[in-house]
């Protein structure tokens, strides 16, 4: 069938622009934000090296049971034939041995081995609900802050200013003791799931400020929109203009300010434990295992050295992955 002049012209400047687009070009076509961020996200060596690390923790930390029984040895056996008359592992580094990887405590004789797997357990579980928590209360407070502002916002932000004034550590120092005498007499044993609760609670008192002073400047920026106030224009009610119209186009910081937060926690636990105010004996725990190596620097290096360097590749791997992600899901990146 012939064409007019005219509809050749037209069918001509419609079918080029499919014909002439290469390869390369069609296969970003359509790409969703989180596609772009991935796609930047597998490119960066340094992130993938670091999400490697971290899930190879959080399955050995989940599997721990299924570890213990596999190893042949559980968190709290111990082997004080293993030891001499002072107390110290038999043989070289600690008493490494095919049975023992990375040797035995001093004094007590238990697997150091296992107790770290146990103490990446009980570390990672409460980073990660400390951060779920603080990420919560956080996003809420800043975005009701930043959109409703006004009183609302006066209130709110002082809030904040307080939380940030006080001090964590003698805060925590003060309540956290107060809290176990309060319902549990002093020589009743404290339940770890007790001293858990209690250390997310301390988290969450202090950690959601950063996360709403995040969301609240991100939502300030983001009332006045187009298709905010076409939502306002349409009748929308509060909670679909905050949950439906805001928080989708602010889930970019708020996964980073997460990942950023978890590893915070992690030091934070270890260090509370290693003050003795934290997870306390016979419960694994990394802060407890570096304060009670201690003595044996000399003596026992390798009880240090493990739980140390463990908790510092944790730690490291989560903070380059959580700057990883914040480059990813800035579209202005060059990465």
């Amino acid at each position: 069938m012939s064409l007019s002049p005219i509809e050749g012209a037209a069918r001509a400047e419609i079918e080029p622009a499919v014909d002439t687009v290469k390869p390369d070009e069609r296969a970003i076509v359509g790409r969703s934000p989180g596609q772009l961020a991935w796609a930047r996200l597998r490119r960066d060596r340094t992130a993938m090296v670091s999400g490697v690390v971290l899930l190879f923790f959080i399955v050995l930390a989940l599997a721990a049971p299924l570890v213990s029984k596999l190893y042949g040895v559980g968190s709290n056996e111990q082997f004080q034939q293993l030891l001499d008359g002072n107390g110290m592992p038999l043989g070289y580094v600690g008493g490494i041995t095919g049975d023992h990887w990375f040797g035995l405590e001093p004094r007590l004789g238990r697997d150091i081995f296992i107790r770290m797997v146990y103490g990446m357990r009980t570390s990672l579980f409460i980073a990660f609900a400390a951060a779920l928590v603080t990420t919560g209360i956080g996003v809420v407070a800043g975005i009701l802050a930043g959109f409703l502002g006004g009183i609302v916002d006066t209130v709110i932000s002082w809030i904040t200013d307080v939380a940030l004034a006080l001090p964590f550590l003698i805060f925590a120092l003060a309540v956290v003791p107060t809290v176990a005498l309060r319902f549990y007499g002093p020589r009743e044993e404290v339940p770890p799931a007790f001293q858990v609760a209690v250390l997310i609670g301390v988290f969450a008192a202090f950690g959601w400020t950063s996360t709403a002073r995040l969301v609240r400047g991100q939502v300030i920026s983001l009332r006045e929109r187009e298709f905010v106030e076409a939502a306002r224009a349409s009748g929308a009610g509060l909670g679909h203009m905050l949950f439906r119209q805001l928080l989708p186009n602010l889930w970019a910081p708020i996964l980073v300010a997460f990942s950023l937060a978890v590893p915070q926690y992690i030091t934070g636990e270890a260090a509370l434990s290693f003050l003795g105010i934290g997870i306390l004996e016979p419960t694994a725990d990394f802060g407890r295992m570096i304060f009670q190596s201690i003595p044996y620097l000399q003596t026992d290096p390798a009880y240090v050295f493990f739980p140390g360097i463990t908790i510092f590749i944790l730690v490291l791997a989560f903070n380059l992955l959580g700057d990883a992600l914040r480059d990813a899901l800035d579209p202005k990146s060059s990465r």
